[in-house]
């Protein structure tokens, strides 16, 4: 591979610059809403089970959601997928 070849996957074609400015657009609209929500919601106390389920959710989602994945590389490594 020479060294034109590398300069030219680094660059976006128009529809990548698209996309990219629309997924900027929705993350800047997401983290609005949820900064709009937060603080409409007023105070809130939340008690220590509330804030452990909190926690254990978003862990457990986050496990499932990494085991899911690395099963997806290893069928695909092991061509399970076909």
């Amino acid at each position: 591979m020479s060294h034109n070849d590398s300069e030219d996957r680094a660059h976006l074609s128009s529809g990548g610059w698209f996309a990219l400015v629309v997924l900027v657009g929705f993350l800047a609209a997401s983290i609005w809403y949820a900064v709009y929500s937060w603080n409409a919601i007023g105070v809130t106390h939340m008690s220590a089970f509330g804030w452990f389920a909190l926690v254990a959710g978003s862990l457990i989602t986050v496990a499932v959601g990494g085991g899911l994945m690395a099963l997806i590389f290893y069928s695909s490594r092991h061509n399970f997928d076909r």
